[in-house]
């Protein structure tokens, strides 16, 4: 059924990439010069796609998206890219590994990055056919038919009229009703000798024992060992997926204890709005983006729930005064998560929005907090405070485009690329001057203070006195020609 399954996908929206156009929506805050690059490199990969080279192909979408994130064109490639990969992985003979085997490939892994990727096209094109097909391609690709079938009824409320869509549909509904089969009866067979529960998403290791994959890989946080027969394995999360058939007829033969163990596992990965887990480091503010490398067995546990959830988590300091960890905080999101061999993980994150920390405590060894969500104290629109306001902030962007022609300038002369890339970076973070407290914030990350004064930042709830202190920071720097 899985190869005749991929030849009815092959047809299915997935023949050949979009061509990226200059001059799109939500290029107004980007240099020429990044748009030109990104142009550049989407050709590139485009032409390596239509050469059959998935995976270069794939290198310059990604590299593409990290000079203009979340441009739609540039993610619907990418996901039209790695469904491609699925299908040359998929009808590959079994043989052919016996002489040439596969080293980090894996047909669930580059489906998982396809719907990563399709949920955000949707996002961005909701009324678009194509991105419902590259969302159901994904999840058919992944054996999770029903919400396959869901996102192409979506589709179809879209566009009654695509056939793509339709072929879909009937591929869905014939998979559904071709899959029932007896019930086997309940035993500890279908429990993970971890947790001593019913298996969820299980995973099975090169020994032969199987277990929660969560159960697995927070064991193996502590060393390489099977927990059950202690061998050793060279396996981690990337490369060693769900058994997506076990793991069907686990949900399929015993509904109420599957949906238990689910909400017990949500609980975890999606502790609800008013509730974040803490990376204890330092303070950042709203409008960075930076790079973490996560080693430690508590965070790399706590990495992974966030990453199964709604991949956001908080960033906060330790009062050096108290001992414990400061009031105030930022939420920041994990943009790309890369794990690494040794279990290590590799993130790409951007701060979004601060928090108050009403309490905390430890769960699982790392910190959960409940929190507050802090903003400014805004005049409403249309008063003279408001009209006010708005003057301070068009003033100080102007200044802060002089500041940043200025460095950029200084940069070139020294030829000083990783400083360029650094103001690329922070320019892609700026916000518009219509939202006056996260333009502020924007304002403060153009400097580097120490971690006291930015946890200062975090807590002022004026406008006006963040963006004074910022063009304060400023001018000091540009004054004293520190512009690094």
């Amino acid at each position: 059924m899985r190869e005749a399954l991929s030849t009815e996908l092959s047809s299915e929206g997935l023949e050949d990439v979009e061509d990226f156009i200059e001059g799109s929506e939500g290029e107004s805050s980007m240099s020429l010069e990044r748009v030109r690059r990104a142009s550049d490199l989407m050709q590139i990969g485009n032409q390596a796609f239509r050469e059959n080279r998935l995976e270069d192909a794939i290198n310059c979408y990604s590299r593409a998206n990290s000079v203009k994130p979340d441009d739609p064109v540039i993610l619907s490639n990418r996901c039209v890219a790695y469904l491609r990969v699925c299908q040359v992985l998929r009808r590959r003979p079994p043989s052919v590994s016996e002489h040439s085997p596969l080293s980090g490939l894996d047909p669930t892994i580059h489906a998982e990055l396809a719907l990563k990727d399709a949920d955000k096209v949707i996002n961005f094109r909701g009324d678009s056919a194509k991105s419902y097909i590259l969302k159901a391609n994904a999840l058919i690709m992944l054996e999770k038919y029903e919400l396959a079938r869901d996102a192409i009824l979506s589709g179809l409320h879209v566009d009654p009229m695509s056939d793509p869509l339709k072929a879909l549909e009937r591929t869905a509904a014939s998979t559904i009703r071709s899959s029932g089969h007896g019930k086997p009866e309940r035993t500890d067979d279908f429990d993970c000798t971890v947790c001593l529960k019913l298996l969820y998403e299980p995973v099975t290791t090169p020994c032969g024992h199987t277990f929660c994959r969560s159960c697995l890989f927070r064991s193996m946080d502590r060393g390489n060992r099977c927990p059950l027969c202690r061998t050793v394995l060279l396996i981690s999360p990337r490369t060693c997926a769900i058994s997506v058939t076990l793991n069907n007829i686990v949900k399929k033969t015993f509904p109420e204890e599957y949906a238990e163990r689910k909400l017990e596992n949500e609980s975890l990965t999606n502790p609800g709005g008013d509730f974040m887990p803490l990376f204890v480091m330092d303070v950042v503010l709203p409008c960075e983006k930076f790079h973490l490398n996560i080693f430690e067995p508590r965070y790399r546990l706590m990495v992974r729930r966030v990453m199964e959830g709604n991949r956001r988590m908080g960033m906060v300091i330790t009062d050096s005064a108290s001992g414990s960890i400061a009031d105030f905080a930022c939420e920041v999101e994990i943009t790309e998560c890369e794990p690494l061999p040794d279990g290590r993980f590799f993130l790409e994150l951007k701060s979004r929005r601060r928090f108050r920390i009403l309490r905390d405590w430890d769960q699982d060894g790392y910190r959960m907090a409940e929190i507050e969500w802090v903003s400014d104290i805004c005049p409403l629109e249309g008063t003279t405070e408001r009209v006010q306001l708005q003057e301070v902030i068009d003033n100080a962007a102007e200044y802060a485009r002089s500041w940043m022609k200025k460095a950029r300038d200084e940069a070139q002369q020294r030829q000083d690329r990783v400083k360029l890339l650094e103001l690329d970076e922070v320019e892609s973070m700026m916000p518009t001057t219509r939202d006056p407290e996260l333009y502020s914030f924007w304002l403060t990350t153009l400097t580097r203070r120490r971690s006291s004064e930015k946890l200062e930042l975090l807590r002022e709830r004026d406008t006006i006195q963040r963006i004074s202190k910022a063009l304060v920071f400023l001018r000091l720097e540009a004054q004293t020609c520190i512009i690094q």
